[in-house]
């Protein structure tokens, strides 16, 4: 990133932990806002992640900052007969579990506390590995990306979803007033972390989207890299591959 930006700029705490403080304290209401925020295309951009996968028959999927496990669980429909949920909140988890329970998917989606940076699996160990709304969370980008393809399998795929920022004309400076107003004003109104969602917009527009991220997962050594922006640029699905 091209700057650090942290959810509680007070505080001593590094921005992992800070990051998980910040998660578990939304934690119940982080679907609802989820929704309301996105006006609920970020199911629709989901779905298209779970598309791709379907096509290449993964056997086992790593979903790392799976958060409330909306994509772990959508995963399932692409066939895999193993989906990992990791995230360093245990908040968020929690409320992943009882999804996974109240649709008695316990056999093929286990949910896990753990850091992206320092994946407890062994190399070479999951088919895909996706990661939604979660790499610009990590505390060192380019470790979390190098644990990534450690763990994934040869010939094995990569996705991420992930915020960017309109570059068109009126979309650009409809997407500036939005983040910065609308989005921290609607997390201050439900939410009792004030600091989370003017963090979650920050972090976004400092992110190095499009091309520049395409080039940070080259550098890892990640092949056949390309952007799919969404919806007019609000987002954008990453695809690689080890």
């Amino acid at each position: 990133m091209s700057k650090k930006v942290t959810p509680y700029k007070e505080s001593e705490l590094g921005k992992k932990e800070q990051v998980k403080q910040m998660f578990d304290n939304i934690s119940e209401n982080y679907d609802g806002l989820n929704r309301v925020i996105s006006f609920g295309t970020d199911i629709k951009w989901r779905k298209r992640i779970v598309a791709f996968l379907k096509d290449k028959s993964p056997q086992s999927i790593l979903d790392i900052a799976t958060g409330t496990g909306d994509l772990a669980i959508a995963l399932t429909h692409t066939g895999a007969k193993k989906i990992v949920g990791l995230d360093l909140s245990p908040g968020m988890l929690e409320v992943g579990k009882k999804k996974v329970n109240n649709k008695n998917l316990q056999s093929t989606v286990e949910m896990v506390v753990g850091d992206s940076e320092n994946l407890p699996f062994e190399d070479s160990s999951f088919d895909a590995i996706t990661v939604a709304f979660g790499v610009r969370n990590f505390e060192n980008l380019e470790k979390g990306l190098q644990e990534i393809y450690r763990v994934l399998k040869p010939e094995g795929h990569f996705l991420v979803l992930e915020t960017s920022v309109p570059t068109k004309t009126p979309y650009k400076q409809g997407y500036r007033i939005y983040s910065k107003y609308v989005l921290p004003t609607i997390g201050n109104l439900f939410s009792k972390d004030r600091s989370a969602y003017a963090y979650l917009s920050e972090s976004a527009s400092v992110f190095p989207h499009g091309e520049a991220f395409n080039n940070i997962l080259k550098k890892i050594g990640f092949i056949g890299v390309e952007n799919k922006p969404q919806t007019m640029g609000v987002a954008s699905i990453y695809v690689a591959s080890k």
